[in-house]
């Protein structure tokens, strides 16, 4: 049986006295601007999987950040991108919904990229923010690698003359400078409301939604190429045990028998090599030892077939 939300509890309004802020935050940019990192920064730990592939994220990813009298929901979502597969097109669904929901957009964006295009504004994002009336902070991340700092003055002054943000900063989501700023800011923003979650929760997401998505950050990690696109994880069965390891059965997915080959490897050890990885960071996220097994099935083109993605959760 699955305990269900992260930091198991369940959510509850609050009934805190006195004046509260509560605020959905969506996260928005291209892929690899450093949206999960910087929600895994906020939250101070790592629940949005990372890695230096773009389109890591494929679902929206809800984080919770309590401080005091606020409460910042956060929706990690996949990177903006022109779809080529239906579920690519369910990707771009989840960030129409996020900024929807959203009370503020935090648009991410990579700051050496938008200074060696020599613009700050992306038409994959400014018509999408430009239909919602909510404050829209410009965030541009990955300071620590722009070489000359004061570089990131010219895009700033681009994002104040275009009129589409509310304000605008620059930070190092990887190192977290000025990433406590950030929140400031959005704490400043955030309407007067009731908490929608109890305080010392993280996410209203399942235990096995994360346990899939370490998988897939671990099958990431390891290989190139087209494995990573081609593969989906789900959980087959997920066990707590008094007293012993938990037991975790999940299916990785992939569209053709050589990828499946590829993803086994010979005598087992590539996906041997993806179990230990991923069952090191689920063992840290669950606080539980884990007993994990890995099954490598085919599904001819999962990635277009409406049928398989709803079995997936698309």
């Amino acid at each position: 049986m699955d305990s269900g939300t992260s930091g198991r509890d369940i959510p509850t309004s609050s009934n805190r006295g006195g004046v509260t802020r509560f605020a959905t935050i969506a996260l928005v940019g291209r892929p690899n601007a450093g949206k999960s990192t910087l929600m895994n920064a906020i939250l101070g730990m790592h629940l949005s999987i990372v890695t230096n592939k773009p389109q890591t994220t494929r679902k929206r990813v809800l984080g919770i950040h309590t401080d005091g009298d606020t409460q910042l929901v956060f929706l990690d979502t996949p990177g903006l991108l022109a779809p080529k597969y239906r579920m690519q097109k369910h990707m771009m669904g989840y960030v129409d919904e996020s900024l929807d929901a959203a009370d503020v957009i935090c648009v991410i964006v990579d700051v050496k990229k938008a200074f060696e295009r020599g613009n700050v504004i992306d038409p994959m994002w400014s018509e999408a923010i430009t239909k919602r009336d909510v404050p829209v902070i410009l965030v541009l991340n990955k300071m620590d690698v722009l070489g000359v700092p004061k570089e990131a003055a010219v895009l700033m002054e681009q994002a104040r003359l275009s009129g589409l943000f509310a304000k605008a900063i620059a930070i190092s989501a990887k190192d977290t400078t000025y990433v406590e700023d950030l929140v400031k800011l959005l704490c400043e923003l955030a309407p007067e409301g009731e908490f929608q979650y109890d305080s010392e929760i993280v996410s209203d997401q399942p235990d096995r939604f994360f346990v899939a998505e370490f998988i897939r950050e671990a099958i990431f990690k390891q290989f190139s190429e087209e494995i990573p696109y081609a593969a989906d994880v789900t959980i087959a069965e997920f066990k707590e045990r008094e007293g012993g390891k938990w037991y975790i059965a999940a299916d990785i997915v992939v569209e053709r028998e050589n990828q499946k080959a590829i993803l086994i490897g010979a005598k087992g050890g590539a996906l041997k090599q993806v179990g230990e990885a991923s069952r090191a960071t689920i063992e840290q996220h669950l606080g539980m030892p884990v007993f994990l097994e890995l099954y490598v099935k085919v599904r001819n083109d999962w990635r277009n077939d409406r049928t398989q993605l709803a079995s997936l959760g698309y």
